[in-house]
């Protein structure tokens, strides 16, 4: 059971940061409207911008693979039920 808390704190987490950086991006580096259309032309390329590229990237990755684990593991415990304990 603590290994299941676990894994959804992580995915919990990954996806927090994956969202938080992502509004924060949309925010300051490519806001809304014709102005942010133009100042995203040159914010884009700011070393913050891309960091935040990096981290939504990156993040993604993170969810996706534990969403990915959490679903093999129910197929594996449908199709061979026992054969993985917890521990």
């Amino acid at each position: 059971m603590e290994a299941i808390l676990k894994s959804a704190a992580s995915a919990l987490l990954a996806y927090t940061a994956h969202y938080s950086v992502a509004k924060l991006y949309n925010y300051a580096c490519v806001p809304d409207g014709i102005m942010g259309y133009l100042n995203g032309m040159i914010s884009t390329g700011s070393p913050v911008c891309q960091a935040g590229i990096q981290i939504i990237s990156n993040t993604q990755v993170s969810y996706s693979s534990i969403i990915m684990m959490g679903i093999t593991r129910i197929i594996v415990d449908v199709v061979a039920p026992g054969a993985i304990t917890d521990k």
